[in-house]
């Protein structure tokens, strides 16, 4: 008998998330059947997207989220005990998969799959650099902006998972790369340690006056993950035929549809700079899914992309790593390790 836990949604979030719009539950499992195979949680993620996407689900629903899980128990012959899984499994200790079946709250609509070898790498990477996050910021930063070795890029976010890592592939093919975050240190973090050219703190500094000394030139790619104002000055500093790839828009999670923040209109801008803006999901490029996974292991291995990670320890402490990596408490990807 295995009781996992999991938390379920209470409340849908209005605002900031309360510790009381979720609670943790117990659930026994009944015995897997076969081809089903228990999974038990190693690592779990917290990411921006939860905050908008629970209000899809009935209330008592899971948490959803990815986690990396051991198989501890099996009658699947592809998922032998042993072995990880990467799923979009939601906050839960434990977790029968049936890979035949389908799961309604995986409105994703991403496949469980077992871990590549990732030597003496952590397991935990898959959650970030070398997972979703890391496919976001490779396919949707190469595949929309095309860039051009020499041309300018400015990354909102740029010390999250997503962000942080857009910043270093834009590096890696040449360009000149300029990064907005919230922190001195994470500034100092993004030029020193990820080698960026220029970093601002959009809570100290005039964004728009650093942008014009930093990219005189102006801007040929904007990879967008907060929306709002920021977005705005960045689009009116960009270069003809300049390209936004609208990754997210953290500075409206917060907000109800009809209570959006107020920020500079845009079209303007998109019109005279005839800019290309384009929205994306991840899950547009799951026939890719692994070339990404294996592009980003490839520059690990030759130094080219560091990653960071902020780590909570203990599953009762999930609730708090969310609302801490939604205040920009994080600095690289944060995981979870339960």
């Amino acid at each position: 008998m295995v009781i996992a836990k999991k938390y379920v949604i209470e409340k849908y979030f209005k605002g900031d998330p309360q510790l009381t719009d979720v609670k943790i539950v117990e659930e026994q499992l009944p015995s897997i059947k076969d081809g089903e195979y228990l999974v038990q949680a190693e690592y779990l993620s917290v990411d921006p997207y939860m905050w908008k996407y629970m209000s899809q689900y009935p209330l008592g629903s899971t948490m959803i989220g990815f986690q990396i899980g051991k198989i501890i128990e099996s009658k699947n012959t592809d998922f032998p005990v042993g072995k990880y899984i990467f799923g979009h499994l939601g906050w839960r200790t434990h977790t029968i998969v049936n890979p035949s079946t389908s799961d309604p709250t995986n409105t994703l609509n991403f496949s469980t799959y077992l871990i590549p070898d990732l030597g003496d790498l952590p397991i935990s990477l898959c959650l970030g650099v070398l997972g979703m996050p890391g496919n976001t910021a490779y396919f949707g930063f190469t595949e929309i902006c095309k860039p051009q070795a020499g041309n300018t890029l400015v990354v909102s976010g740029a010390a999250g998972a997503v962000g942080s890592h857009v910043c270093q592939i834009g590096k890696i093919l040449g360009l000149k790369v300029i990064g907005i975050a919230g922190t001195d240190a994470k500034c100092r973090w993004l030029t020193k340690d990820l080698g960026i050219d220029y970093a601002i703190n959009y809570k100290t500094q005039d964004i728009g006056s650093e942008l014009k000394k930093a990219a005189p030139s102006g801007i040929d790619y904007y990879f967008d993950n907060v929306g709002g104002e920021i977005s705005s000055t960045v689009m009116y500093q960009m270069n003809l035929m300049g390209t936004v790839s609208v990754c997210g828009s953290i500075s409206a999670y917060k907000s109800e549809m009809d209570a959006l923040p107020k920020c500079t209109v845009v079209q303007p801008a998109i019109l005279k700079g005839q800019l290309k803006v384009e929205g994306f999901m991840v899950i547009r490029w799951a026939d890719r899914w692994m070339e990404g996974i294996q592009q980003n292991l490839t520059w690990i291995r030759e130094g080219k992309l560091k990653y960071h990670e902020t780590v909570t320890e203990g599953f009762e402490n999930m609730f708090n790593a969310f609302t801490s990596m939604l205040k920009g408490g994080n600095t690289g990807k944060a995981v979870v390790k339960v």
